[in-house]
């Protein structure tokens, strides 16, 4: 299954972006977002792509929930 996660725009070259979610970075097309986006802006990626913008605090909301589900998923068993 893929998500469509928020993540920050901290660095743009042309039509890419590096993204970070939490500790991890990632790249993401820039392509289909209807307007340019801005360092420190929150988008929300899926499949490699930044779809929109998202505000910053919507995105630390959905964050929270999706690493409170992930947390719920995980076998207590395996560490």
């Amino acid at each position: 299954m893929c998500l469509a996660i928020p993540a920050e725009i901290v660095e743009i070259h042309d039509d890419m972006a590096t993204v970070r979610v939490g500790e991890a970075m990632r790249k993401a097309s820039l392509m289909l977002l209807p307007e340019p986006a801005e360092l420190g802006e929150f988008v929300i990626v899926h499949a490699g792509f930044a779809l929109h913008k998202v505000d910053p605090k919507e995105a630390a909301e959905s964050l929270k929930l999706l690493r409170e589900l992930a947390s719920l998923t995980e076998d207590p068993a395996v560490e």
